[in-house]
């Protein structure tokens, strides 16, 4: 590779790693967003995915579960992508100020609550990142670098639905098929609207879409709230 193409990949990376929002969430959080109970993560092989700066792999390792990460933003090491979402934490704090009447409060008390949420997320899955670094797979939608049913329990949060206005119908479809090949069991997806808190226009065809492989689609209420409307995830079962 020549000097020059070297110097228009760095630029590439550079602009692709600002375009990056990389916040996450907690352990604790997951389980309320999906209503999991812990005893549905023991024995199982899971998958986080897009995981970003979520700690579930961190913190659900440390009481051995078999949990890994995937997301596109891993092409960047653990530093990079600590040092962004810092700055990105601090954009993402003066916006909530702004918003907060906007959001449902029940369950961070505050946005300095919603902050200390995030700053722990980013802080634990950016040092088990730099141990673990197998734990975490650079992957990007709509096809996935795993074996067909490599996992038994894959989580999908705030991506998948949230993109309406910038990703496609076929993109949703490509995708969701993807978490089915990969998956043995069981799919979760969080929430089920977009960014202006509307359910997404397709999420029928898409249970469509589950049922026809063989797969039985419900969507669940859960106790965890925080943009309005968001109060719902997608189950899929795999039939036998």
């Amino acid at each position: 590779m020549s000097r020059d193409e070297m110097s228009r990949d760095s630029k590439k990376m550079k602009l692709d790693l600002e375009r990056i929002v990389f916040i996450g969430r907690t352990y604790s959080e997951y389980l309320a967003m999906f209503d999991l109970d812990e005893s549905e993560l023991a024995g199982r092989v899971i998958l986080d995915c897009p995981a970003g700066a979520c700690s579930l792999t961190a913190e659900g390792s440390s009481r051995e579960y078999n949990i890994s990460a995937a997301d596109i933003a891993y092409q960047f090491g653990p530093d990079e992508l600590e040092s962004k979402g810092i700055q990105d934490l601090v954009h993402a704090r003066e916006r909530l100020e702004e918003a907060r009447n906007e959001y449902v409060w029940d369950y961070y008390g505050s946005v300095e609550g919603h902050h200390k949420y995030r700053e722990k997320a980013l802080a634990l899955s950016s040092e088990h990142r730099r141990q673990c670094p197998e734990k975490y797979i650079y992957a990007e939608f709509p096809k996935l670098p795993f074996a067909d049913e490599s996992f038994d329990l894959t989580l999908s949060a705030h991506f998948l639905f949230m993109y309406a206005d910038r990703l496609s119908g076929q993109f949703h479809e490509e995708s969701l098929l993807e978490l089915m090949r990969i998956t043995r069991e069981e799919i979760r997806i969080f929430p089920l609207v977009d960014l202006s808190s509307n359910r997404y226009e397709e999420l029928d065809s898409l249970i469509q879409l589950a049922a026809s492989k063989g797969w039985l689609a419900e969507e669940m209420r859960t106790e965890y709230r925080f943009q309005r409307n968001a109060d719902s995830y997608l189950k899929l079962t795999r039939q036998i």
